[in-house]
Parts: C-alpha cells; structure tokens; sequence
C-alpha cells in the first residue's frame, strides 16, 4: 500500500458483518460508522443522521444506502446525500482496503469537525 503513513488501520474487513457496521471512535468528535454490504464494499460515513442526529450505525443497511432507525432517512454510503425527498448529507470518508484490512486517512480521522469539514462534497 503506497503512501502508508498517511493511512490508518481500524480493523479487519471481517469485523464488519456483512450488512451491518462497526464503530470507530474518535474522542471529542462524532464516531465514524464503518459499513459492509451485500457485494462487500466498506464505506465510512460519520455516525450522526443529517436529519435529527440519529446513530446511522444502528440503521439498516441496503444496496448501497442505510435507513436511519429514528425517523427512516436513507442516507447514501458512498456520497452521504439523503435520498430524496428528504434534503442533507453526512460526511463521508475515504476507505482503502489491503489484505483483509480497512483503513481511514489519518488526515480526515483526526481532522477538527467544523461546518466546513461536515459539508459534503459534490
């Protein structure tokens, strides 16, 4: 894996169960919801609902999206845009894999949140 020091190792792709999430915290900031689909894609978005602040890591996830368990938002993983007609975004990060293994840039990990950092990119 090129670039090594810039990435951080959080788990193992096997502790994430298939359809479900696993946790990475991050003292004084949002934790980070690690998700695995059906086709066995990782994605990382910030465990907070744009809506109410719901734990997205307590949601359902589905194709490539995760239903909120508070009021039912489904949020996509890759891009963290609600699905329409509801309106937000949660940020997403990026995920890189190598041998069985997941990891998070140190950079957004441990990256101060703030309005700007939260927005979503387009």
């Amino acid at each position: 894996m090129t670039d090594r020091h810039d990435w951080l190792r959080v788990c193992a792709r096997e502790d994430i169960p298939v359809l479900g999430a696993r946790i990475v915290r991050r003292e004084g900031r949002d934790d980070v919801a690690l998700f695995r689909t059906q086709d066995d894609h990782v994605f990382a978005v910030v465990d907070r609902c744009p809506h109410r602040g719901g734990p997205l890591s307590q949601g359902i996830v589905h194709g490539r999206s995760v239903t909120c368990p508070l009021h039912g938002w489904n949020i996509g993983l890759d891009d963290g845009q609600a699905v329409a007609p509801d309106v937000g975004c949660a940020r997403v990060f990026q995920v890189r894999e190598h041998d069985g293994d997941v990891y998070l840039r140190r950079d957004e990990l441990f990256a101060q949140d703030s309005p700007v950092a939260l927005a979503c990119s387009a």
